[in-house]
């Protein structure tokens, strides 16, 4: 298996519906609670990302975003305790999902910087679709995912002539955040040689660590100001805070709990949540048809069925996991 890295950071897993010790009625009711306050953090942060543009640079703007969450995690989890027990493959896909969250929080903000954050959040959750549709196994879901798919793209407001590099880092975003769900959850499932869970906090924290130190050539000289600047150096750490703590250990905690398929489309909150942090924030006004996406994105999370463990044995048995 060591000489087969690339197999082994994206082959599927057989993934449990409820970990071990969680009793079901817990779980379905832990598992939305964690994804709805990943929603409302994933995008807040960015907002005052947004506000913090007027005062650095874009890339000064995302090192602090990672730097911050990455002394978080150093204090909260010291991490490098963990690496030790993992094993080469391990290792590969917390470097894999390191670089990954680099570039994806840095062309987030690029493309931030350029569209509306209702926009970028849309698009952000298109690749996703990808990933949802791949578990699909009941009518009653793929009648969510329809409704999900309806609401993102009655949100979606490209302009093409518009901003055309803009829409290129969103939808170069998308695909980076479509590899982050990816790899997140091979990490928030990853067990060790005795069958044990490792803990996706730790390993997330360990990535983090690694996304800094890829972050810091393009984006020191432009943090730089902040040091002279107290205010906007804790504006910053807020930002990452918000941005790379919160909902990243929350999504942790519901990958860990739930199938890849239904927390992809889970996310689809992400978009409705966008709109409303940039009403409450930037004031981007929603339209009409803005709210009448966030209605079909609510309805089909509510709709969505989370597989039973009797399901996963099935398919499972079938040879066909998500």
């Amino acid at each position: 298996m060591e000489d087969t890295p690339m197999k082994e950071l994206t082959e599927p897993v057989v993934e449990q519906a409820l970990p071990a010790g969680t009793s079901g009625h817990a779980a379905r009711l832990a598992a939305p609670a964690f994804i709805a306050v990943s929603a409302i953090f994933h995008y807040l942060g960015p907002a005052f990302a947004v506000l913090l543009f007027a005062r650095l640079d874009v890339l000064g703007v995302t090192w602090l975003r990672v730097a911050s969450a990455a002394v978080v995690f150093a204090v909260w989890r010291r991490p490098w305790r963990l690496l030790p027990r993992l094993t080469a493959a391990q290792r590969r896909l917390l470097l894999a999902l390191g670089v990954v969250l680099a570039a994806m929080n840095t062309i987030f903000y690029l493309a931030i910087a350029r569209l509306p954050l209702a926009t970028v959040g849309s698009v952000e959750f298109l690749g996703v679709i990808v990933l949802a549709a791949a578990g699909i196994r009941s009518p009653r879901n793929t009648f969510a995912l329809g409704l999900a798919v309806a609401g993102v793209v009655t949100l979606t407001d490209i302009r093409l002539a518009g901003e055309p590099l803009g829409l290129g880092f969103a939808f170069a975003n998308c695909a980076l955040f479509m590899l982050y769900v990816t790899l997140g959850h091979r990490v928030a499932n990853t067990r060790s040689r005795d069958g044990s869970r490792y803990s996706g906090v730790d390993q997330l924290g360990a990535a983090m660590l690694i996304a800094a130190i890829v972050t810091t050539p393009m984006g020191l000289a432009g943090a730089a100001p902040a040091f002279t600047h107290p205010d906007w150096l804790l504006a910053g750490a807020a930002v990452g805070l918000c941005s790379s703590v919160i909902p990243y250990v929350t999504d942790q905690l519901a990958m860990a709990r739930l199938r890849r398929a239904t927390f992809a489309l889970m996310l689809s909150l992400l978009p409705a949540s966008a709109t409303v942090i940039g009403l409450l924030v930037l004031a981007q006004l929603p339209t009409v048809h803005d709210l009448l996406g966030v209605a079909l994105v609510i309805a089909a999370v509510a709709i969505h069925r989370q597989p039973t463990r009797h399901t996963d044995r099935e398919e499972t048995e079938c040879g066909t996991p998500v």
